[in-house]
């Protein structure tokens, strides 16, 4: 029984092909393509506005240089909400419950903020691994810890996002299967665990978008301190 409620984890597969690959495509298909005319239906209109409104709240604390990283934390906002909303439909795989695919996404993202920052300002990207005022005997210790802080941070990034969703996914299928067991038994508490269930499914909605955002944002963090 322990096994199968972690079966829902595993990466399916169809006569050889691995259904990930389709659920990674999926969302790319899934949105309108503005269109070149001045006056766009009201689908596109609100998805350009949302899209305006996320760029300027995530851009405002960073200068010129780091407004080039827009389309991309946007596109992987959108790209994440996506694939965590169609998680949460029956009989769908969840690529993010992956540790490897949300580290493919956390390590070469947070890298290239790294190498900037190595590349444009090597003096202030190496200041913060030694704050200003450190006692001379805590140097080495302060610089082995915030090293140690820095390499954290895309292992922080995968697993944070892969832990959130593989709870939800876990704790939805945990309270189905005892409302779907006490039904015969003991209708009335499985009726209040079935609300129950309605409410968390609710909380999992907003924690798969929340979890998106808080991705996206660390990431610019990360870039506003190399920029």
């Amino acid at each position: 029984m322990a096994m199968s409620f972690f079966a829902q984890f595993a990466s399916p597969s169809y006569l050889g092909i691995p259904l990930i690959v389709i659920a990674i495509a999926l969302p790319w298909v899934m949105y309108p393509t503005p269109s070149t005319r001045w006056i766009n239906n009201r689908l596109i209109t609100i998805q350009g506005w949302l899209i305006n409104r996320f760029i300027n709240q995530l851009m405002l604390p960073l200068n010129v240089g780091g407004h080039k990283w827009a389309l991309l934390f946007a596109s992987l906002m959108i790209f994440l909400i996506t694939i965590n909303m169609l998680g949460l439909l029956p009989y769908t795989f969840t690529p993010t419950t992956q540790l490897s695919l949300n580290m493919g996404f956390a390590v070469p993202l947070w890298l290239a903020t790294v190498l900037i920052g190595m590349r444009n300002q090597p003096t202030a990207a190496l200041g913060h691994l030694l704050p200003e005022g450190t006692p001379v005997p805590l140097i080495p210790i302060l610089i082995i810890i915030e090293t140690i802080s820095l390499f954290i941070r895309p292992l922080a990034l995968g697993v944070r996002l892969t832990a959130n969703l593989t709870a939800g996914h876990l704790l939805i299928q945990l309270i189905a299967t005892a409302a779907f067991v006490m039904l015969p038994m003991l209708p009335t508490v499985a009726v209040v665990t079935a609300a129950v269930l309605f409410l968390l499914t609710l909380l999992e909605v907003a924690v798969a978008m929340i979890q998106a955002y808080v991705f996206v944002l660390l990431l610019s963090l990360y870039l506003q301190e190399n920029v």
